[in-house]
């Protein structure tokens, strides 16, 4: 695998340096001058026994965590946000659209249905901005092709009234699970600029041409990015055109397989979270900046994509595994007409551990990288990391905070669909993400497991709502403190 020597030893260069004379007096002040130069995070808790405080929910892993079902969302309930302006929670459902949850009762009732909300297409994401206007992204399939929208929402004594920020032009669909589509959105803190990421329709960069359709199609100008629009548009046309979408301001970065989430942190720098490919390559968390490219499809974490050099055999590839429907339909192959990769490409956080750290070696062996002192960049394959937000409020525990040489961050993990490999995810992290240079490093840590597919999060004080996919989307409610 390929990746970078360690650089945990020269973060402080004066305190490394093993002293001439190996003599017991040299041995002491040299552990003393290195712990007094190591920096000095918060403390954290002692570790905790595993619990599981109600029968069918989650493991927690932390003594200061209290934990309660608030109840269920209903099937299909993928998002969750909460208005800046009055409170009210609210949760996004891909067959009843907008609902108004009560976080006590656990009841849900219904604020607009998706005809109201999309025109029917099929909602995939929302947000809202610091004014209280709600963005929704849908996706409107007609056969070989998708368009996809984004809505704004403006807040009413009745609910919202609903007008079209942004649309884009049909642009061809692989026919396959690896359409990706619009779905995550977020709204600069400012509230001037709406981010929304548009998924890959491709695995890993390989031809679709949906039954002949597209010939030789791989990606396309409105696929595997992240687009910004003006918040205060009407009526925006995004054309399926690389050098339109340029020239009109609105591709923020490209080289993204699928960012489902994006958050911006109380710096004001904005992170996404993306998922990997049908082979043991790494799930990324990546520093968002404009006109950089992240890398796919020719890079997963730091590790080449294969099968851009001409003479590739997967069966020589360890990173393969049959239950995945890219390598079991043969979509792995020598591909001599790979398109070049582009000049220069960003890499993801590096991630130190302990968690989230495991990786497939060049061997196949199940390797940890945090054991080895290595860094990943960034998450175990499969993990498909959801969810992603920020933390930076008082009411939490002093080692979940952000600090001012640190930002804090909680992630989590939809799950491993397959593979061998022995971190399946389905949990919840925490991230300290420190500035390296030009990125980012995080430390990982797992602080509850045993979710029922989690898709995605909502901060309150020191509470926070983990939202289930799995059968009638439960909402759990987590406690700190």
């Amino acid at each position: 695998m390929s990746r970078p020597s360690p650089n945990w030893p020269h973060r402080f260069p004066q305190c490394y340096v093993w002293p001439a004379r190996s003599c017991y007096l040299c041995l002491a002040a040299w552990l003393l001058l290195l712990a007094a130069c190591a920096p000095s995070p918060a403390a954290a808790p002692t570790p905790a026994t595993p619990r599981q405080p109600v029968a069918g929910g989650p493991t927690l892993l932390r003594d200061d965590i209290t934990l309660r079902r608030v109840g269920t969302a209903g099937a299909g309930s993928i998002r969750l946000a909460r208005s800046p302006i009055d409170g009210t929670v609210y949760v996004l459902n891909g067959g009843r659209g907008l609902l108004r949850l009560d976080l006590e009762r656990g009841a849900t009732a219904p604020v607009a249905s998706v005809a109201e909300i999309t025109g029917g297409a099929a909602p995939t994401g929302m947000a809202f901005g610091p004014d209280g206007a709600l963005y929704v992204v849908g996706n409107q399939v007609r056969g070989t092709t998708n368009t996809a929208v984004v809505r704004r929402g403006t807040p009413t004594d009745a609910g919202f009234t609903w007008a079209t920020l942004a649309e884009t032009e049909p642009y061809p669909l692989s026919g396959t699970q690896f359409d990706h589509l619009f779905n995550g959105v977020v709204v600069s803190p400012d509230g001037a600029w709406v981010y929304v990421n548009s998924g890959s329709r491709t695995d890993h960069g390989e031809v679709q041409t949906n039954g002949g359709a597209f010939p030789e199609a791989r990606e396309v100008p409105l696929t595997a990015a992240i687009f910004r629009l003006p918040a205060g548009g009407s009526g925006l046309t995004l054309p399926n055109d690389a050098a339109a979408l340029e020239a009109a301001g609105y591709v923020m970065a490209r080289g993204t397989r699928n960012a489902y989430d994006l958050a911006f942190a109380p710096n004001g720098e904005l992170f996404a979270v993306d998922n990997g490919p049908d082979a043991d390559l790494p799930d990324e968390l990546n520093w968002i900046r404009e006109g950089l490219h992240y890398g796919f499809p020719w890079r997963f974490g730091t590790t080449d994509n294969p099968q851009q050099f001409p003479g590739y055999n997967p069966a020589e590839d360890r990173r393969l595994h049959p239950d995945f429907f890219a390598v079991s339909a043969g979509l792995y192959r020598d591909d001599p007409t790979f398109p070049p990769a582009p000049a220069a490409m960003a890499d993801p956080v590096a991630n130190r551990g302990p968690a989230a750290a495991i990786y497939r070696g060049d061997d196949g062996s199940e390797r940890d990288a945090a054991a080895e002192g290595e860094p990943l960049h960034t998450f175990t394959p499969h993990r498909s990391p959801l969810g992603l937000l920020f933390v930076d409020d008082a009411a939490l525990p002093a080692d979940l905070r952000g600090r001012p040489e640190a930002l804090s961050a909680l992630v989590l993990s939809w799950g491993a669909a397959g593979g061998t490999l022995s971190d399946t995810g389905q949990d919840l992290l925490h991230l300290t993400l420190t500035r390296r240079g030009e990125n980012y490093e995080a430390r990982t840590t797992r602080i509850a497991h045993g979710f029922g597919h989690p898709i995605d999060a909502l901060l309150i004080d020191n509470r926070l709502y983990v939202l289930e996919f799995d059968g009638e989307s439960v909402i759990w409610e987590l406690r700190f403190g």
